[in-house]
């Protein structure tokens, strides 16, 4: 039986954290293995409602939307991506104990602050709670809980226990390492870590002989 093919609606989610699962959406910056699972505004949206951002009936909404505007769909899509690389690059330099650029600080200060003017306080009977503000005609809602989130990974103490897969360059993904001793090596055991024991057995093998 075929496996079914990735795509935005259906990739892996396996990096423990919402903003890492994004920046995921490309397999590798190497060209000669890049996989872009961010092709239309269409997967944007089918990768959202994957990862829990959005319900079907929003999904619904915002694909209805894209054909009414879809020009301006084209532009989310666009910052979606340049979102999601200004993201790469500064977890994957603290994966690898580095210190961010100020450059790429500052891009994700100047969406943060578009981002933080879309919450609003909500008072539920006697308990109280972040929500976006509800405008259903806005293409990119689905950007300000990934950019919320990536914000507040930063912040944490968290953020030394992001990681790169072991099959770097290769493999590019980030995820966030919660294992009691920290020795997470792969972004997923299914994926990379399967193709290592694989190769490895192989080595071994023409090595006997």
């Amino acid at each position: 039986m075929l496996s079914k093919r990735r795509e935005a609606g259906n990739i892996d989610l396996v990096a423990g954290h919402l903003s890492l699962d994004f920046i995921n959406t490309l397999s590798t910056r190497l060209e000669s293995y890049q996989r872009e699972y961010l092709l239309g505004y269409k997967d944007l949206v089918a990768w959202s409602r994957h990862a829990g951002i959005l319900s079907v009936e929003k999904a619904r909404h915002l694909k209805g939307l894209e054909r009414r505007r879809p020009a301006e769909a084209g532009t989310v899509l666009n910052r979606a991506i340049e979102v999601r690389e200004v993201l790469f690059r500064i977890f994957s330099t603290l994966a690898q104990g580095n210190v961010p650029r100020d450059g790429d600080i500052q891009g994700l200060n100047w969406t943060l602050q578009d981002t933080i003017g879309r919450l609003q306080v909500r008072r539920v009977k006697d308990q109280f709670h972040w929500e976006w503000t509800s405008n259903p005609n806005a293409l990119d809602a689905m950007l300000w809980p990934i950019v919320r989130a990536a914000a507040e990974l930063l912040v944490q103490p968290e953020r030394n226990r992001v990681r790169q897969c072991a099959n770097h360059p290769v493999c590019q993904w980030l995820f966030l390492d919660k294992s009691k001793n920290q020795s997470r090596r792969w972004c997923s055991m299914d994926l990379c870590g399967s193709r290592d024991k694989v190769k490895r057995y192989y080595h071994r093998k023409k090595q006997a002989g």
